[in-house]
């Protein structure tokens, strides 16, 4: 097995178990992060990943079709857990692109369906409004305001 393949394996298992600090390793100090909701570059990466770690009580994930080579990476993955705000079930399938430097992922770019997602943790608001870029700016705005909270908060 590729070394980097080995590095999204060993993320998704301490993602899978909830092991943040195993996933924070994982990245390069430099590292970026884009999905959705997310555009975070180095100590907000880790962060992050602790934010969701700590808060999502019932979270699952599975991981698939992990594939790396000295450059470039990639892998399937699904979450199922509560939304906080709402308390709705969630199950968000996501395709994960990763770019890696000195042995660590450098740039980690997630990929889902967003009027999917808004429509399964908002509910009729976010059927009626998912695929609008103000409602995914709003999403957006809120997720880096809670990031940044959690930030200051923590040790």
């Amino acid at each position: 097995m590729h070394p980097n393949q080995l590095l999204i394996q060993t993320f998704y298992e301490a993602f899978a178990r909830k092991d943040y600090r195993a996933m924070g390793e994982c990245y390069h100090p430099d590292a970026t992060f884009i999905d959705q909701a997310f555009d975070l570059k180095e100590a907000e990466v880790p962060a992050m990943w602790q934010m969701l770690c700590t808060r999502g009580k019932d979270l699952e994930v599975t991981f698939s079709n992990v594939m790396a080579d000295d450059h470039h990476g990639s892998a399937d993955w699904e979450a199922r857990y509560s939304f906080s705000q709402t308390a709705r079930k969630v199950h968000n399938v996501i395709h994960a692109e990763f770019l890696f430097r000195d042995g660590k992922i450098w740039a980690h770019t997630d990929t889902f369906n967003f009027h999917r997602w808004a429509g399964q943790a908002l509910g009729f608001t976010g059927l009626l409004l998912g695929w609008t870029s103000f409602f995914q700016k709003k999403v957006q705005d809120t997720a880096m305001s809670n990031l940044r909270k959690f930030m200051s908060d923590r040790p």
